[in-house]
This record gives C-alpha cells, sequence and structure tokens, in this order.
C-alpha cells in the first residue's frame, strides 16, 4: 500500500509520490557544522525513494543496531503541477504546500561511504528515512522567501531556521532540480536543513512548527 498524505485539517490529499528530491548543504550554517564546502552553482541532489516515507504525526520509527540516525528538519513542498525546465515563475505556481520533513540519516553509515567515495544513498534512503507531517495549503502559508521552522528534542532547542538563509532560495532551487529531474503532481521536494542535526534515541519526544501555521509533537518509537 502506498503512502498517504493528508492536509493539516485531516484531509487526504489524492496525489501518489513517486520520489522526493532532496536538496544538501543549503544553510550555511549547517555547511560549517559538516566540515564541508558549500555549492558554488548548483545546488546538491539527490533522491529519496516513495518507500522512504513515513508519517510523522505517528510514532517514529528509525532502525536499530546501524549506528546513529541523525535528524534533519526540513521545509518539504508538495508539488502539485508537473515541473520540467521551468522558470522561476512556473517553480512557485506549482508547490501546493508546505509541511515539515526529517530527513532521517544514518551518519555513521553516510561519512564511512564518503570516505570511501562511494554513493550514499543507503544513508539517506532506507525505508523510513522520509518522515513527512501533514501539508498546509500553500494558499495558507507565509511567503516562501520567510518560513520559520523549528525543532526541539525533549524539550531541549535542537534546530531553528529561516528560508530567507537558504543559499538556493525555493523557486531557484525548483528550476535548477527541474533540469535534471521532472517533478510529476505528488512529488516532494526537500529545501535542506539548518544547523544543529544531532542524534535521535527511542523514545525521545519531538515538538516541531512551521511558522504558525503547523504545530506538533511526536515521539520516536522505543
Amino acid at each position: 500500500m502506498s503512502f498517504q498524505h493528508h492536509w493539516n485539517d485531516g484531509e487526504a490529499i489524492e496525489l501518489t509520490t513517486k520520489k522526493v528530491v532532496c536538496a544538501g548543504l543549503n544553510y550555511a550554517l549547517h555547511v560549517k557544522e559538516m566540515n564541508s564546502k558549500a555549492p558554488d552553482t548548483e545546488p546538491v541532489l539527490f533522491i529519496k525513494p516513495a518507500t522512504a516515507l513515513q508519517d510523522l504525526h505517528a510514532p517514529l520509527c528509525i532502525p536499530k543496531n546501524r549506528g546513529a540516525v541523525h535528524h534533519e528538519l526540513e521545509i518539504a513542498l508538495l508539488i502539485g503541477r508537473r515541473l520540467s525546465q521551468c522558470s522561476a515563475a512556473e517553480a512557485v505556481g506549482a508547490v501546493s504546500g508546505l509541511g515539515l520533513a526529517l530527513d532521517l540519516t544514518l551518519r555513521d553509515l553516510q561519512t564511512e561511504l564518503k570516505k570511501a567515495g562511494r554513493p550514499w544513498e543507503k544513508a539517506k534512503g532506507f525505508d523510513g528515512a522520509c518522515a513527512i507531517s501533514h501539508f498546509v495549503p500553500i494558499s495558507q502559508c507565509p511567503p516562501l522567501d520567510n518560513i520559520d521552522i523549528a525543532l526541539s528534542v525533549n524539550d531541549s532547542p535542537r534546530q531553528q531556521g529561516n528560508s530567507r538563509d537558504m543559499l538556493f532560495p525555493i523557486p531557484s532551487l525548483l528550476c535548477a532540480i527541474s533540469e535534471y529531474f521532472t517533478l510529476e503532481p505528488g512529488d516532494i521536494v526537500l529545501t535542506g536543513t539548518p544547523e544543529g542535526v544531532g542524534s535521535l534515541s527511542g523514545g525521545d519526544q519531538l515538538s516541531m512548527s512551521l511558522g504558525q501555521v503547523l504545530e506538533f509533537t511526536t515521539r520516536v518509537a522505543p
């Protein structure tokens, strides 16, 4: 059975996600904390398969016995129109809703794969690696260049950011993606994470917010 998206009022969204396209290293302070180099002219892109999706409102399932599992809080874009070689205006018009996502990362495995010069999809695209919230219709959302997001774990602030700090703002990010990957209705785009990524453990309590339009709590399953 395929993953089912919902609007924040609980109504099911009749769109099927075929893929999740993700931007890496899109906040300068996260680049710094990862001891990485900021991308110059094009965003860093990778894909999570649809099988990576899980409901962020349900208890969060993370892998066991695979080393550290890090949270990376991100703004999630729900695509409502087909995008290919698009303009900025077309890109903005194709965003149907905004949500929150946790780009779950097997950090120890990712580090090993990077050192070996190998692709690191196994660390980013495993089953359940993309935890997605319900979506807020775009008409109810703040402007794309001024979206606050925040994450606390066990009442301790971990991540806080704003879309204005993205190295590649949302319209230009979508244009860059559409040059290589056609985005279909129902696809999701993750826009990068601010600094403060860290490990999750069974039983952790998570509180998340997207501006004033989406606030909720969940927990990591034991």
